[in-house]
C-alpha cells in the first residue's frame, strides 16, 4: 500500500504526466507530428519545457505514450478472451466485430491517419504504432489459429498469414471509406454484416480439406 503522504504527490504526478499527454495527442492530431513541437505542448499545459523533459525526454517518447494511451483505452482486442474450444466461425465473428468497433473509433482513426501521414519522415512512429498495437493482436490472434490449426479445425498453413487474411477481410469495406473520412464511413451499422462476410469467406478459404 502506498504510504498516505507520498500518494497526493503520486497522484499530482499521474495528473500531470496526462495533461502533457492529453495536449500532445491534441496537437499531434491537428498539426502532425512535425509540425508540433515540445514547447509549444508544454506552454499549453502550462509549465516549463525541462518540465515536460522529466515525464518524457524526447517527443518521440511522447508520442509512444500518446499510442500507449490510446491501445489501452480502445484496444480490448489485444486481450480480449480467444477460447480454443469454441467454434472458428463464433471465435472469429466475437473477434471481428470487437476489432472493427475499435479501429473505427476516432482515436484510433486519427493514430492511424498520423502515422501514415509521417511514415516517409519518421519510419520509427510506424514501428512504434505497429509493435505497440497491430503486431501484439495479431501474434496473439495467430496462437489461437495456430491452435485450431493442430487441432484439425482449420487446414494447415501459416497462422499468421490466416490472420492476416482475415483481418484484410474486415478492413475491406466501411474501414477504407471511414480512413478517407467519407460519408459511407459513418455507417457502423454495416459493421457486423461485413464481418460476418470476412467470417465466411475466411472459413471457406481455411476449413480443413474435406
Amino acid at each position: 500500500m502506498i504510504p498516505a503522504s507520498t500518494a497526493p504527490a503520486d497522484d499530482a504526478t499521474a495528473q500531470r504526466r496526462k495533461a502533457f499527454i492529453d495536449a500532445a495527442r491534441e496537437a499531434f492530431f491537428a498539426n502532425g507530428y512535425a509540425g508540433t513541437t515540445m514547447s509549444s505542448i508544454a506552454s499549453k499545459v502550462g509549465g516549463s519545457k525541462t518540465t515536460l523533459w522529466s515525464y518524457f525526454p524526447s517527443k518521440e517518447d511522447l508520442f509512444a505514450a500518446i499510442v500507449d494511451d490510446i491501445v489501452d483505452h480502445y484496444g480490448q482486442v489485444l486481450t480480449l478472451d480467444l477460447p480454443v474450444d469454441r467454434p472458428v466461425p463464433e471465435v472469429l465473428r466475437n473477434f471481428g466485430n470487437v476489432l472493427m468497433t475499435k479501429l473505427t473509433s476516432t482515436p484510433l482513426l486519427s493514430l492511424y491517419r498520423l502515422v501514415v501521414g509521417e511514415a516517409d519522415r519518421f519510419p520509427h512512429l510506424a514501428e512504434t504504432f505497429y509493435d505497440r498495437g497491430p503486431r501484439r493482436g495479431k501474434a496473439r490472434a495467430a496462437e489461437w489459429v495456430a491452435e485450431k490449426m493442430a487441432r484439425g479445425e482449420l487446414r494447415l498453413g501459416n497462422p499468421m498469414r490466416a490472420v492476416q487474411h482475415f483481418s484484410g477481410l474486415c478492413q475491406s469495406g466501411l474501414y477504407q471509406f471511414a480512413i478517407l473520412g467519407l460519408p459511407e464511413g459513418r455507417d457502423l451499422d454495416r459493421v457486423a454484416a461485413e464481418v460476418e462476410d470476412a467470417v465466411d469467406t475466411f472459413y471457406r478459404a481455411w476449413k480443413p480439406d474435406a
